[in-house]
This record gives structure tokens, sequence and C-alpha cells, in this order.
């Protein structure tokens, strides 16, 4: 009889004022709600605009595999407003990387800094990794008052394509280790 090793179900996590959980299909319509807002994708590398339903239930659909430390989405839930953006870490080198992104209705709020910060606490504490990486488009001000929060440092100025803006643009790369991480918690 052939063994099947059983994956353990992604993590769920609890804040002050957040769920984060596993997507789930019946996610996709809030999803391209929230993405198919230029202001929100010309932030972000992968996503295209306009952002439509069935980009995101193709996505959706690509999340279902085994997550590792490594490589997990966590959809952001506000306990009022529902579904609110996402957070999560993915390997395309050997440093995992960090990425987020909020729905412009809740922008400012907190919701990102307390979403960031307890997935970097979840990632540490469950992964041997000492590092994780990150970066925002030049512009993004927002984004890069996040990570300076935690800890992150600069390490060079890149170039990424914005598949909603059809541009390379200059990238800000960043970089966290787990000891700059609990010292800025120290501070906050």
């Amino acid at each position: 009889m052939a063994m099947t090793r059983q994956a353990t179900p992604q993590p769920e996590i609890e804040t002050t004022r957040l769920v984060l959980r596993r997507p789930r299909l019946r996610d996709a319509p809030r999803i391209a709600s929230l993405l198919n807002d230029y202001e929100v994708t010309k932030n972000l590398a992968r996503v295209p605009y306009p952002y439509t339903m069935q980009m995101a239930f193709d996505w959706l659909v690509r999340q279902k595999r085994e997550w590792s430390p490594g490589s997990i989405t966590f959809a952001i839930y506000e306990k009022r407003e529902g579904l609110i953006g996402f957070c999560g870490t993915h390997r395309e080198d050997r440093i995992p990387e960090i990425g987020y992104w909020l729905g412009r209705p809740y922008w400012g709020k907190g919701y990102m800094s307390e979403a960031v910060r307890a997935v970097i606490e979840w990632y540490f504490a469950s992964s041997n990794l000492d590092t994780l990486v990150s970066g925002v488009f030049h512009f993004n001000a927002a984004s890069l008052a996040i990570q300076k929060k935690f800890g992150f440092t600069q390490t060079r100025i890149g170039k990424r394509i914005c598949l909603a803006q059809k541009a390379e643009i200059d990238h800000i790369e960043t970089e966290l280790s787990r000891e700059a991480f609990y010292k800025a918690l120290e501070t906050l």
C-alpha cells in the first residue's frame, strides 16, 4: 500500500482588526473589483490593467497549490469589510520575497502595516530562513515607509516591468534580516 503525504492546511492569522487566510475561489469578484483600479495596479509588477474577473479566477486557481513558508498567499480580511487585499511571500530567487497590495478604499488606515507585520512574524517563526526581500517602484512612498518601519534596508535600485503601466520602471529593492525585524519591533 502506498503512503500518501497529507498536506497541512495553510495557517490562518488573526490580528486586532484582520484575519489573514487562504484565498478562496469565491473571492474572485472582490479581487477583480479592487484590482480593476489603476491607482492600485500601477504599484504592482505582475498585475495588468484593466483587471478582469477571469484574471482573478485564473490567479486563484494557481493559488491552490501547497503552501510553504517561502511561498504563501494570505487574503487580508477586515472583520467588518471583508476582503481588502493580499499579503504573502513567494520564491523567485534563493530568498523569499514579500509582496502586498490593498484596495484603495483601505489605504491610510494602518491595515497594511498590521498585515505585513503579522506575515513577517509568521514567516520568521515558521521557517529557519533569516532573510526576506521586497521592494517598491520608486514612486510608492507608502509601501516603502511600511518596509522601513519593520527594518528593511535598501540594497539597490533595479528595474522591473510593470504590466499595468506597460513599462520598465525603477524599483527600490530592499532586504530584511530576522535580527533587524525584531529590533524594529522594539521601537514600535
